[in-house]
């Protein structure tokens, strides 16, 4: 009876070395090696989890799903990815799509991005295309009045690989036909401010299509005619725009901002705006656009100095929004020459048709 036991004994630590030596085998034969950030025995207990999940991990949610968009942001912990693809039904159990990230080494390697997923995919599918930047797309915005340069340097912590460089040197090309402005010097005015979802590899050129395009589709023929009705070029009209979406704090005063500058140009009076100042003089070591100005400011020699030079600036000086276009195009009919901002913090502006009610207007 003895030998019994201890022959059981014996048989039972032999199977236990024996699953001790299949566990690493069979689960590195179904996912790989486990990742080298995993201690031996860190190894060892994920190898048996993602056994035991292994037919959890190869199984959809739902073989007739349909395709999902899923965004992953920045700062997400696998957990929370996890919990979230959970709630979505794109997954079948948070532990199993953990330890298949772990085990693999992809939890540190999962991109930000938006996704298009679907619950007819395995979870180990879904695993791999969180780490592909060839199938993840990034939102890109662009602001309303940024001028090229920020634009550029937004780049940065898009989740694009395009460098300012690039992207700076690309957009000092006119933009292409589709604009339309034949006078244009570069792309400056014509980067349509939006949310865009873009391939994350795209080029600086497909960027600088993508963003002109979009301003492309948004000049309709209305808005072309509103132009020519003010006397105005299209290029001359964005200039105007670039001009009253820097002026304009409040949305609702473009349209008086606008008919006060289309005032002034048929009367050849300057323009007398700040912001082309600002744009003359460019980034001061905290921003593109300094305020307030000194009275030396206003004497920089420049073509864009509107305090110096009639007319428009040589060239728009930001990237306006479409109800700056649209102000241009069809602005408020007043006989009003000048504004300034009031004196109650509102971002609001006074107007005035003279100069002496101009003058009334200042703030004690």
């Amino acid at each position: 009876m003895r030998r019994f036991i201890l022959a059981f004994f014996f048989l039972l630590i032999l199977l236990a070395l024996a699953v001790l030596i299949a566990i690493p085998i069979i689960a590195k034969s179904l996912y790989g090696a486990p990742s080298p950030a995993l201690s031996g025995i860190q190894g060892f207990k994920y190898a048996a989890k993602i056994i035991y999940y292994n037919s959890t991990i190869k199984r959809p949610t739902d073989p007739f799903g349909t395709e999902k968009n899923f965004k992953l942001s920045n700062g997400e912990s696998p957990y929370q990815i996890a919990a979230r693809l959970k709630s979505e039904g794109l997954i079948l159990d948070e532990d199993a799509f953990i330890t298949l990230l772990v085990y693999t080494g992809a939890d540190s390697h999962l991109l930000p991005g938006n996704y298009k997923l679907s619950p007819t995919l395995s979870m180990q599918s879904i695993a791999g295309m969180l780490q592909d930047s060839h199938t993840s797309q990034i939102i890109f915005i662009v602001l309303p009045g940024w001028r090229i340069e920020e634009i550029a340097e937004s780049l940065a912590s898009s989740g694009l690989s395009i460098s300012e460089k690039t992207f700076l040197d690309a957009a000092q090309i006119p933009p292409p036909r589709v604009v339309d402005a034949e006078e244009a010097t570069s792309s400056e005015g014509f980067l349509f401010p939006d949310q865009y979802l873009l391939s994350r590899d795209l080029t600086a050129e497909e960027l600088l299509a993508e963003l002109t395009q979009n301003f492309a589709d948004h000049l309709s023929p209305e808005l072309k005619a509103g132009f020519a009705m003010q006397g105005l070029t299209l290029y001359d009209a964005v200039k105007l725009a670039s001009i009253v979406e820097r002026e304009a704090v409040v949305a609702d005063e473009r349209k008086m901002i606008a008919s006060v500058f289309l005032n002034r140009l048929r009367a050849s009076q300057k323009l007398e705006s700040d912001p082309t100042v600002q744009y003359a003089l460019g980034y001061t070591g905290e921003t593109w656009w300094k305020a307030p100005l000194s009275y030396a400011d206003l004497k920089i020699q420049s073509p864009y100095n509107a305090y110096l030079y009639a007319g428009l600036p040589p060239t728009p000086i930001c990237n306006p929004s479409l109800g700056s276009l649209k102000a241009v195009a069809f602005p408020a009919e007043t006989n009003y020459y000048y504004f300034r901002a009031r004196c109650d913090g509102s971002g609001l502006h006074a107007f005035a048709e003279t100069f002496e009610e101009h003058l009334n207007n200042g703030c004690e």
